[in-house]
């Protein structure tokens, strides 16, 4: 059955707007343009027609498209300003669509591949109206792209002059409109019901009736516009079968206005017009008052304060380490092995292995030479390469890299799961409660009954539920972040409060290599021989690798091919004709040569002849003897070293006896490790370097990288923590459980007041208008208190300073 009815006004199927005549319709189905039925046929031989199952008249009747508005998408240059990955076959970039504005448009966009093959992925971010698409370019130009958007009715906002620019938030002026509106009717049907507040009777019935009329004609604006964002949320509710908050608010505005058009017309009785009234404008009110809270205690992540990946940039033969905020095109950029490359940036020197998987998810490494452009997001699988970066940094794009399905472990939050359960079941129980109390005071009084329904209704809000946990958790990210401890998302806060079980990495992580003493021991190097070992650790991201390099002086460095690195073994690689290898006695060729020692051992060999051996002295953090001190007496703690055993007994003074201490790990037996404890019910928090311990990093239900140069950062690692901060890691703990059971408060505090407020409107003992004002107070309060409560603990914990 179509929805455009002949004998009646023709109502476009697929935008729902008025159609002139009905010369343009297909089977019995009628349409404005000739665009909207493209659309519409577009659909259908597609099999899509479900979109319009999810709202009515859903769709977005497209502009006329000229054949040449897009061809400058065709433009090589304009392309590499627009996408965030290319290679041979997939092109990967975000598009900006302003008219998505409901579940169908959520549904379409995500089956673009069903509309065009050569599209093998579209996922929508529909809070900031994004749709991140990948697809064939030999099967699909971008300009075909762009037009097949279009051409549905999501044309894409295409802006080249700026990849990332903030764009300055509007207030709703509409939202304005309405409280403008309902606030002016409010007032004028109170004034004109001001005989009836104060019992004078008015003879005139003329008077009476006209004044009752007035107020019937100001409550219709009220009624149809102010309130008619509830109404069409509820019904958008119901249409998907779920009974959204708005459902009880609109049927209590619903009730109301029926009831007191019904008294007005066949002169019953006043009416509650100004109740109804009173409760719309009231309702706006706490919206604006909740968007004005949320927006001044706004967590969401500044990526430049809550992701500090750092890069290394040459200056004439200098090199020096910056953050990637201020980097700048034309930058000469240094990329060691498995670092990741933050801009896109043209090779200029060096192998190029280059490992998309953080971008595509699939595990296919490239090679590129020099004079190849290599995308933001790619891994270094070689040695060290320069770069010249040639676009500005997109720090949020990074961070998504970050929180990329591929490396989700922890899934939905508990907290989540809950509070949407709980709000699921909340508003039928309301209803149910409303409708029997209604039905209850319905045999005393009507006029009770009336308002006892309605203020059931609106009293009743699980927003605070929803609200708690987001606030809480966001506010507890945003000041351990200024402790210089970097969570990937807010659900990691979670799950360091469940944490029982402890493991520390040695190298890097308890030791402090920039406070090493080293010394060479064995054959005395040549100055030739020294920028071999200079040249070859340069590639490598090791803490020693790195000490070793700023150990030796100069600044010339040679170029170094066929780089090899084994983890917890050693790094090795061709210098102009000599094969340089630096690592383990079993990795340059000795056997049984590491004696227990309280040194670190790093051997030489040149050609394969052992030239000596680097003997670093291990320096520990600074205050870590105090941090394992208060960790063993909450959790089991454990420490895994690839070293020898020859600091077990000053590692035993730290740790006690009751730890468990393994040395001669390699990466593979770290990760065992971590399995077994798992197995074992155990709630594991691993420390490690971020990228020598990538394996067991990304098994730990919490994997934190250590580290004092955030260059060394890797997707697999939940947290990076600044080593100088190491110290605070029992607060860090303690402050996770604080949060968690600020949460739990706020949980309390919220069906307290949903209790008292309906046990409250049950009894009769609050007006509707009342509720109305008491409502969005709830939700602002839970959201002070867990943002007040997350500061005070802050504060208590040492992590803030006020």
């Amino acid at each position: 059955m179509s929805l455009a009815d002949r004998s009646t006004k023709l109502i476009c199927f697929h935008c729902g707007q008025d159609c002139p005549d009905e010369s343009i319709h297909s089977e019995d189905k009628y349409f404005c343009c000739n665009g909207c039925k493209t659309v519409y046929e577009i659909l259908n031989q597609n099999q899509l027609c479900n979109y319009y199952n999810f709202e009515n008249n859903p769709g977005i009747s497209p502009s006329a498209i000229s054949d040449k508005k897009y061809d400058y998408l065709d433009e090589k240059d304009v392309i590499e300003k627009i996408v965030d990955f290319r290679d041979d076959k997939i092109t990967s970039l975000t598009f900006y669509i302003p008219q998505m504005h409901c579940s169908s448009c959520i549904w379409l966009l995500e089956n673009l591949y069903k509309l065009n093959s050569a599209v093998l992925q579209s996922k929508v971010n529909f809070v900031r109206k994004e749709l991140s698409v990948r697809f064939l370019h030999e099967k699909l130009s971008l300009k075909e792209l762009v037009k097949l958007l279009a051409s549905i009715g999501y044309e894409p906002q295409i802006s080249l002059d700026s990849i990332e620019q903030k764009k300055e938030k509007h207030s709703n002026r509409h939202l304005y409109y309405k409280i403008g509106i309902a606030g002016f009717c409010f007032g004028n049907i109170m004034l004109f019901s001001f005989p009836e507040y104060l019992s004078i009777d008015i003879t005139e019935t003329f008077l009476k009736k006209f004044f009752s009329y007035l107020n019937l004609i100001l409550a219709l604006p009220v009624f149809f516009y102010s309130a008619s964002d509830y109404f069409i949320s509820a019904f958008k509710g119901l249409r998907k079968k779920v009974v959204n908050i708005d459902v009880p608010i609109s049927l209590g505005i619903l009730v109301l206005f029926i009831r007191s058009a019904y008294e007005i017309l066949f002169n019953v009785g006043p009416g509650y017009f100004d109740s109804m009234t009173g409760l719309v404008f009231f309702l706006l009110i706490g919206k604006i008052l909740q968007e004005k809270t949320y927006d001044a205690l706004n967590f969401e992540r500044d990526y430049k304060a809550y992701f500090p990946l750092s890069v290394t940039i040459k200056q004439n033969e200098n090199e020096k380490s910056i953050p990637v905020s201020k980097l700048m095109i034309g930058n000469r950029i240094l990329i060691r092995k498995n670092e990741i490359i933050p801009a896109d940036s043209i090779l200029i020197n060096g192998e190029g292995i280059i490992d998309y998987s953080f971008v595509t998810g699939e595990s296919h490494p490239v090679s590129k030479v020099s004079g190849e452009m290599i995308f933001a997001g790619g891994r270094q699988l070689g040695g060290a390469i320069e770069l010249e970066v040639i676009k500005e940094v997109s720090q949020s794009y990074l961070t998504r890299l970050w929180n990329n399905d591929t490396f989700n472990k922890i899934g939905e939050s508990y907290f989540t799961r809950f509070s949407n359960t709980v709000s699921k079941y909340f508003t039928i129980i309301v209803l149910l409660i409303a409708i029997g109390a209604g039905a209850y005071w319905l045999t005393v009084d009507l006029k009770t009954a009336v308002h006892v329904f309605t203020s059931v209704l609106i009293v009743a809000c699980p927003c605070a539920l929803a609200l708690s946990t987001p606030f809480t958790l966001g506010n507890a990210m945003r000041i351990l972040g200024r402790n210089k401890f970097y969570l990937k998302n807010s659900s990691v806060i979670e799950e360091m409060a469940k944490v029982n079980e402890i493991v520390f990495d040695k190298t890097g992580t308890i030791t402090e290599s920039g406070k090493a003493d080293i010394i060479f021991q064995g054959k005395v190097l040549t100055p030739f021989e020294q920028k071999l070992v200079k040249s070859l650790v340069r590639n490598s991201t090791h803490p020693l690798s790195k000490k070793i390099y700023d150990s030796i002086d100069g600044d010339e460095i040679f170029p170094v091919t066929k780089f090899q690195e084994k983890t917890g073994a050693g790094i090795s690689g061709m210098i102009y004709g000599n094969f340089v290898k630096l690592g383990s006695s079993n990795f340059v060729g000795l056997e049984n040569s590491d004696e227990e020692t309280l040194q670190t051992r790093i051997y030489l060999s040149i050609n394969e002849q052992v030239v000596g051996k680097f003997i670093i002295s291990n320096s520990y953090r600074e205050g870590i003897d105090e941090v394992v001190k208060n960790l063993s007496g909450q959790y089991h703690l454990s420490l895994l070293s690839g070293d020898n055993e020859g600091e077990k007994d000053t590692l035993e003074n730290f740790f006690g006896k009751k730890s468990d201490l393994n040395f001669r790990q390699s990466p593979e037996d770290k990760l065992i490790y971590i399995k077994e404890k798992q197995s074992k019910g155990k709630k594991v928090l691993m420390l490690g370097d971020g990228l020598n311990d990538a394996g067991a990093l990304s098994k730990s239900d919490v994997g934190i990288a250590v580290t004092d140069d955030i260059s060394n950062f890797s997707p697999a690692c939940d947290a990076i923590l600044h080593g100088s901060e190491l110290k605070k890691l029992p607060k860090f703990l303690t402050y996770a459980k604080d949060s968690v059971n600020i949460i739990y408060a706020s949980f309390v505090i919220s069906f307290m007041y949903n209790l008292i407020g309906l046990s409250f409107a049950v009894e009769a003992k609050l007006s509707p208008i009342l509720a109305a004002i008491l409502m969005p107070v709830s939700s602002i309060s839970v959201v002070l208190f867990a943002t007040v409560m997350t500061n005070i603990f802050g504060k208590k914990r040492g992590l803030t300073s006020k």
